[in-house]
């Protein structure tokens, strides 16, 4: 009895917070239809496994600890999908020393737009140039490996962005 109540408690946990960072993702990417009716899931599930959690008349230590096991699940869980499934548009700032047309031929072979920004700084004396690059968040990876390979003291910056109209996106 006690292991079936914990590992329900655990697991129905780990679904319901794992559903409130999703509801979190859509409801900042604007998309409040399916965070209505996410959170709606996720506080039902929330709902009848506290109520069972609370109620039990098991007397153990393993009850909070499933409850909070199932939270940390949850919550991991949850980015881990947020991350792998929610696609979502990021912008990537690069600051890299002026006239590098290496690293900016490289990027538009891949088929990133690229757009160039002359920087002005009046702490030293080297010129540079900012890039602005906006890519689906799956090409990350690829686009900060061709950076780091081609300019290897790049600042880069990741920016989420709302709405992007126009332009090249990969």
């Amino acid at each position: 009895m006690l292991l079936s109540t914990c590992l329900g408690i655990f697991f129905a946990r780990a679904c319901d917070v794992s559903l409130g960072t999703l509801r979190t993702v859509y409801s900042v990417k604007g998309k409040p239809s399916i965070a209505a009716t996410i959170a709606f899931i996720e506080v039902f599930i929330w709902y009848m496994v506290a109520r069972e959690a609370l109620n039990t008349s098991i007397d153990s230590i393993w009850i909070p600890l499933s409850y909070s096991g199932g939270y940390a699940t949850g919550t991991l869980f949850g980015t881990l999908i947020s991350n792998k499934f929610v696609n979502g548009l990021i912008c990537v700032q690069v600051i890299t020393q002026k006239n590098n047309q290496e690293l900016i031929d490289a990027i538009r072979e891949k088929g990133y737009g690229v757009s160039i920004v002359a920087l002005k700084n009046d702490y030293d004396a080297v010129k540079k140039e900012m890039l602005l690059i906006e890519i689906n968040k799956r090409s990350l990876k690829e686009l900060t490996g061709l950076i780091k390979k081609e300019d290897a003291s790049a600042f880069i910056m990741v920016n989420e962005t709302k709405i992007v109209q126009n332009g090249i996106i990969k």
